[in-house]
């Protein structure tokens, strides 16, 4: 019989993406397997686009779908499923609830899950090592050495590329664009709006089209970008879907963005990255590990890190480890990593 895995990882988009790497070795490794993946509305996309799952199975995070009963009805539902096993790399107490009722008993988690008895296998969480790394250790397997640098596989479909080109027929010398996505979620993440512009302008000089991505919470955010640079940018901010996104950094010779969601995007595309990090560090494990790509992050700091995730605000209201990251930095790292291309 055909064994029957669900996976649940229910967190941001980023954090999807990051756990495609355990389900392509899953796939590969487990004879005769079905993968079903329990996501968010928001993520559903890069699931479905996932040429290894057989279903997505959406939890609702509104207020009235979190509720208590809600969730058991959830995870009741599961069991007419008759899954063989479950990979947890989302450590919530909800997610732990579900993996609880949901009647299967080889079930994989993390020691520091919110009720990590509820899972017969622990394994140890490393806060030293990438979180792909973290993730495939799910399976047991070594990941002291660099074969677990797998990089997230997704499907872009034919529309997508052709609307995709669609909105590149407008710009001069295709061979030379490069995306910025300037957004996030936390705002203690992003860079220095007046610097971007500063590095967009140095670029336009040299001739690239810049294409500004972003989802309609970076709207705004795209569009002082644009009204401030010297020069004409394609701002696609809110206009695309995620696998539309996927493809015009495909596209793209390069992308620069905040240590966000964009940056595990240009893996999937296998396009170099530069992330710039902010108020996180590199050392939590989502850093770009694809060929050619690289990260800047100013360290010489007392406060920095000032949190996992980020803040709405800086909390000692400096924002030194953004604006320290003077835009002349990033503009030299830019130039070596755009000499291999040919067209600086």
């Amino acid at each position: 019989m055909r064994k029957k895995i669900l996976v649940i990882q229910t967190a941001f988009l980023g954090d999807a993406i990051l756990t495609l790497p355990l389900i392509q070795i899953m796939h590969k490794d487990i004879e005769d397997v079905i993968i079903d993946v329990i996501a968010i509305e928001t993520t559903k996309e890069i699931f479905d686009s996932s040429p290894f799952i057989n279903e997505v199975i959406v939890l609702r995070k509104t207020k009235e779908e979190k509720s208590l009963i809600k969730t058991i009805q959830f995870a009741l539902k599961l069991r007419h499923k008759k899954y063989d096993a479950i990979y947890s790399p989302h450590r919530s107490s909800r997610t732990s609830l579900i993996v609880f009722l949901s009647g299967v008993k080889e079930t994989y988690g993390f020691d520091n899950a919110s009720f990590s008895f509820v899972y017969k296998y622990q394994r140890m969480y490393n806060s030293n090592i990438h979180e792909v790394a973290r993730n495939i250790s799910l399976l047991k397997q070594d990941v002291t050495n660099k074969k677990w640098k797998i990089l997230p596989k997704c499907k872009i479909s034919e529309s997508n590329e052709r609307r995709v080109n669609k909105f590149f027929s407008s710009l001069p010398n295709l061979n030379k664009k490069i995306a910025v996505a300037p957004g996030s979620v936390w705002e203690t993440k992003k860079y220095p709006i007046n610097y971007y512009i500063n590095i967009i302008n140095y670029l336009i000089v040299k001739s690239y089209n810049i294409i500004l991505l972003g989802s309609t919470s970076d709207e705004q955010l795209c569009k002082s970008i644009e009204d401030e640079v010297n020069g004409n940018v394609l701002n696609l901010s809110g206009k695309l879907s995620i696998t539309e996104s996927l493809a015009v950094i495909k596209k793209s010779n390069l992308l620069i963005c905040n240590d966000s969601a964009p940056t595990h995007m240009a893996m999937c595309a296998d396009t170099k990255v530069l992330t710039i990090y902010c108020s996180t560090v590199p050392k939590f494990g989502f850093y770009p590990y694809n060929d050619g790509s690289e990260y800047l992050s100013y360290d010489e700091l007392d406060c920095k890190p000032c949190g996992i995730h980020g803040h709405n605000s800086c909390p000692i209201k400096t924002f030194d480890c953004g604006e320290k990251l003077l835009p002349e930095l990033v503009i030299k790292k830019l130039e070596k990593m755009l000499e291999s291309n040919k067209v600086f």
